[in-house]
This record gives structure tokens, sequence and C-alpha cells, in this order.
């Protein structure tokens, strides 16, 4: 990298001599005020305030645009500089509407900003401002479209990120508008990311508008949990309600966007919650589900025969106590999942995707539709595609995507002949296929039986440079199965009681299955079931996850903390109000929530080793027996000397179902 010399403001500053003047300036600490730049989009040079003297020039030049000379002497601050911004917020000013305080962006506008800093006090425009129609551009984004100052933020959004080209502008000189050319929606997953880009009013989120203002909003930093990548986001509440999600920063994972799914998913803690318990009773020869106030464990046994049926949305820790309680009941109560299991063992930490996009030349999506499972993983893709040469395969169903690929036909005996090289196909490849090549997988992929961790130590044996990454569609299913939870069988079903449903989704599959078992069975959750309510003998509330600090592991083998946001009622003392770990505790006699991933985990993420147990993991209140019978989590321990004493325990524990074999631990 080649660097030069420049003074902005008389400060010597050595930087690239690729970059334009406003990025040495925002480098450097400097801030240059400006409307129609975007960091994440190609610069435009239309609202003209990022206006800047340059030595010996003989006019102010934009600073988003005009790249950096040798020894250029820039000046930010001059009067004539000043009166410039002065003379162009005025202009941007003539049909601005003086409708602040009714505006949803007042508090937090980019215009009111700079008005205030670099304005005037007086306008010399006396004649009636313009109207402009506002347009119906999407069923998420509300239009004000008289705000708008024409930055073409949202064309070049729609342009470069989204790959549509649905908005442009309309009309030329006083007339210009910004709409689309025909009468359509501007439909994709990354679509309400708009909202966040236009500096002025004019594109405002519809479920915000008139909700609230920014200073009234509280705001806690959490993860979004309606994909497996776990983008980082800004939860903004107040008192005991969500009133809007926008995205947080984090250039490793997502960026400074964030799908339209974890944008908008507030609005289901509100519909159909489950806020008491309730049992099924015979009201005049009819069944139906009534209110009750005592618990429902009363008259179960669930200590014999008893089944848990868990899903993947579950957190870590959870799932962890779930299985401790198993292991104190050992043939009597045991924890199944519906999502099939492949046991695949982490080799590594983190899987760095972003790296291997930069490096990869050749891409493969077996059985996965991006755009949907992960819209900022496909974003990603569609950047490496855009800015690299980099050729794109799919290998199953064809998909709509908005980037080109080709689209070959899938078979299991396709796809081991296509790996290692005998299929014809592989002559369009050449060579490219050994030059880091990237695999995708879809969920889809698995679960019609393929098992994970084969698959892709057969593809690391044949291409030992290639990388691979399984797009799962919840948030913890790397957690689940990093916790080595078995999947359903058909015995499982059939020697059970007593079946729990502990946050499961009320699917088809999920509802037949719950059918035909005919046992008697709980429904634990944070919404109440619509068919399921006729099969299930009681249900019971869950809190969400917004009121507890729980750890969720996503597709990168990245361990997040999705942070409390409301505190709980005062009726429950955990996350589980009324839930069956709380019943448990009790009858069992021992603090379930004793010993908590979150007391150990600040210090596992420093030391960049959280599956490793041999020296971090202390468990308050229990003694060495206790100790060993919470693994079943399957970590990585790398001193001889643990796994010798794990051994010595393993072989008197008469009462409790542990094994330790060697072949599951890495030395």
């Amino acid at each position: 990298m080649a660097f030069i010399r420049v003074f902005v403001n008389s400060i010597e500053l050595f930087v690239d001599k690729d970059l334009s003047i406003l990025e040495t300036c925002r480098y450097a600490g400097l801030h240059v005020p400006r409307f129609c730049y975007h960091e994440l989009l190609s610069s435009a040079g239309n609202c003209r305030m990022c206006l800047v003297e340059i030595e010996n020039a003989i006019k102010p030049v934009a600073a988003c645009v005009t790249p950096i000379m040798e020894d250029q002497q820039i000046f930010l601050d001059t009067p004539l500089v000043l009166k410039a911004r002065e003379n162009i917020l005025e202009t941007i000013l003539l049909n601005h509407p003086l409708d602040c305080p009714i505006c949803d962006q007042a508090g937090e506008c980019d215009l009111q900003d700079q008005a205030k800093s670099f304005g005037t006090e007086l306008s010399r425009f006396f004649m009636p401002k313009r109207s402009v129609e506002d347009k119906q551009i999407s069923p998420l984004i509300s239009t004000i479209m008289t705000r708008c100052i024409h930055c073409t933020r949202c064309i070049r959004f729609s342009s470069e990120i989204l790959g549509s080209e649905s908005l442009g502008l309309l009309n030329r000189g006083t007339l210009t508008e910004i709409g689309t050319y025909s009468s359509k929606s501007l439909i994709s997953e990354l679509s309400g990311n708009i909202v966040d880009l236009c500096p002025v009013g004019a594109l405002t989120s519809k479920s915000y508008s008139f909700k609230s203002r920014p200073w009234e909003l509280k705001s806690v930093e959490s993860i979004d949990l309606t994909d497996s990548l776990g983008s980082h986001i800004i939860i903004n509440f107040k008192e005991l309600s969500v009133f809007r999600i926008i995205p947080k920063l984090n250039n490793v994972i997502n960026g400074v966007l964030i799908s339209d799914p974890a944008r908008y998913f507030f609005d289901s803690l509100n519909s159909q919650r489950l806020f008491s318990v309730y049992a099924k009773k015979s009201i005049q020869s009819n069944t139906c589900m009534v209110p009750v106030e005592k618990m429902l464990f009363q008259n179960l046994n669930l200590f014999t025969n008893s089944l848990i049926l868990i899903d993947d949305t579950l957190d870590l820790e959870s799932i962890n106590g779930l299985k401790f309680i198993s292991y104190l009941q050992s043939g009597s109560v045991k924890v199944r999942s519906l999502t099939f299991n492949s046991f695949n063992f982490f080799q590594s930490r983190f899987k760095q995707s972003n790296l291997r996009l930069l490096q990869s030349k050749i891409i493969f999506f077996f059985s996965c539709n991006l755009k949907l499972e992960s819209a900022i993983l496909n974003n990603k893709v569609r950047m490496k595609f855009v800015n690299d040469d980099v050729s794109i395969y799919k290998l199953g169903g064809n998909s709509v995507s908005n980037f080109e690929s080709t689209c070959i036909n899938l078979s299991l005996k396709f796809l081991v002949s296509f790996l290692e090289g005998k299929h014809k196909s592989l002559v369009l490849l050449k060579s490219q296929i050994f030059d880091k090549p990237l695999f995708f997988f879809g969920e889809s992929l698995f679960n019609r039986g393929v098992n994970k961790a084969n698959l892709e130590n057969f593809i690391s044996k044949i291409i030992p440079s290639s990388f691979c990454l399984s797009i799962a569609k919840s948030c913890n299913s790397v957690g689940l199965e990093f916790s080595g939870i078995s999947c359903l069988t058909q015995k499982d079903l059939n020697d059970a009681q007593t079946i729990v449903a502990i946050n499961l989704k009320e699917t088809l599959q999920s509802f037949k299955l719950l059918k035909k078992s005919c046992k008697s069975i709980l429904w634990c959750n944070t919404h109440g079931p619509q068919q399921l309510a006729t099969v299930a003998t009681g249900l019971i509330p869950l809190l969400p996850y917004m009121y507890d600090n729980l750890i969720y592991i996503n597709l990168e083998n990245r361990a997040q903390i999705a942070n409390k946001v409301f505190m709980a009622p005062k009726m429950s003392k955990s996350r589980y109000a009324y839930s069956l770990p709380f019943e448990l505790k009790k009858k069992l006699g021992l603090e379930l929530y004793s010993f908590k991933f979150l007391n150990i985990y600040k210090q596992m993420i420093l030391d960049d080793d959280l599956f490793n147990i041999s020296s971090r993991f202390i468990f308050e209140g229990t003694n060495e027996i206790q100790k060993i019978s919470l693994l079943p989590l399957k970590f990585y321990i790398e001193d001889i000397f643990t796994f010798s004493k794990l051994t010595h325990y393993s072989k008197n524990l008469s009462n409790y179902s542990l094994k330790v074999r060697s072949d599951l631990w890495n030395f």
C-alpha cells in the first residue's frame, strides 16, 4: 500500500493514495458534514454539503469525490467553506416542509443537526414551497416525499446492495423527484435498511410511525434470533414494549445491515402470547382449555418415563440444564430433539466466513436458498460477485437470487461423483475447484439424513483447501448439535407416559407427532398453539428471550449473548415462569441455575477458548460427582490429567449413565 503526505488544517497526515478527501478526514477523526455520502455506497457528490477549500484552487470542491494528492493543503473551516455550507443548506431548505414537530426523524435527523451547526437563521426565499406526491414503494416503509432532499442514497442502495433497479430519479430541475419507474413495490429481505440510510424523514418505518420519540426510548444491545447468523442489533423499548429494532455496527458479522425479519419480528411478542396456565377440562360434554391457578405438575409423575422435546431455538444454558436433569434421572427422563443432529465436533474456534469469501474464486450452494435463509450472508456473497471475479454454482433446486449463478441438478450419486472429479460437468470448472472453494450447505440437505460431519470430512479429504459452512435456519442449531442431544425415535415416543414440549414450533410435523402419541402432553412455550391445543393436556407459559441473558452459538461457532431487555415478572425468579425446569428444580432440591455459563463466559471469550473445561468451569455448590454429571456437553480437554480424572470418576458413578470414551476427546 502506497502512502502519500497531505495536510488537513495544517495537520500532517500519511494516508493511502486511493482515498478521497472526505475519507482521509474521517480516518483522521475530523468531521466533514455530508448528506449523500455513505460508507456502504458509492460516492455521488449530489448534496455538495462536504465542500472544502484546497490551496491554490479557484473554488471549493466536494470532498467525497475529490481524490487526495501529494502535499495537498486542505482546509475545512475557512470563511469561504462556512459561507458555502450556509448557502447549500439554504438551498436544500427552500422546499423542505417545516414539520419537524410531527416528523418521526426528529431528534436523530442529519438535516436538523447540520442546519443548527452550519445554517443561517433567515431565508431569502418567499415563494410557495413545492409538494410531491407520496409513493408506495414498500409495505414496510412510509414515504413523505416532500421532505426528500435528493441525496439518492436510497437509489444507490437499491441498485448496488439489493440488485434492484426499482428506484430512480424522475423528471429534471425543480420537478425532480424519487420514485419507482413502474407501479411495483421494492421487495427485498433487506429493504428496511433504507429507513436507516435516509438522512431526513422522507422514508420512515410504518411500524414506528407516530409511536414515540428517540429521546423517550431506552436501548439495549442484543443479537438477532431470526436466523443462525446472529446479527448485532439495538433494541429500543419503553416500559414493557419494544418500539423498534435498529442495526448495531459489527464489521465482522453484519456490518450496518440487518434483515427485515430481524427488524420487524418484535410485533410477535404481543400476538397469541401465553400469560397463564391452561388445562384441558370437560364442560357440558365439550372439551376445552380453561385457565387454572395451580400447577399442572401435581397430577403428573414427571420422573417415570417422561419425554422432554426441545427445539433448536432454545438457548445453550437451558439445553445444558435439561440434559443435567436427564442425567440425574437416568432412564426415567429423556431429552430429545426434533431436529436431525449429526454430532459434528468442532475443529476450530470460529469459521471465518468473511476471510474465506475474500479468498475464494468459486462458490457452491448445495440445496441452499441463501437469500431466504440468511439475507446478510447472501449480501456478502453478492458484494463478492460484484467486486471480484467469482463463479457461483447451485446444486439442487434453482432459486431466485440477486447475482448470476449456474444451476446444476443434485442427487447423492451425482454429488459424490462431482466432488471426486468423475463427472463430465467438472470440465467446465477447470482448475477453479481446487482454488480454495467455498461450500454452503442448506438445512434441507441434512434433513434428508445426510451426515454433516461425514460430508465435510469427505470434501476436506478431496479438496484440502475447501471451506464448508452449514446454513441453519434457527438461532441455536449449532448449540443444539454441540450439546449432543439425540434425535427423537419411535421407541422414545412409545415408552413415554408424559411428553413435555419446550419451545417447539407449531409445525405440521410436531402436530402429527403429538397427536399420534395419545399421551399427557404439556406445551411449554411463549405463544399459545392453535391446532396443538386440541391434543395438549396443558399449556404453560414461558418468558421470551428478552427477559434473561442467554447464550447462542451462530453458524460460525461464535458464542454470543442476547442481553436482557426487560425485568422478569415478580412471580417468577427465573426465565421459566411456571415452566418444567422451574418445577423440577424444586422437586429435585437443587439450584438448576447455579451453574450459569454467564459466570465464566467473559473469561472464556477473552481466552478464545469457549470449549475447554479443564480449568474454566466452576460449578457453585456442587461436589466432584455432580461436576462430572454435568458433562452431557461435549468439550475438548487439552490435558491428559483431566481425562484420567474423568475416567476415575466415571467408574464410581453407578447411578449416572455417564461414559467417558477416548474417541470423544481431542488432545
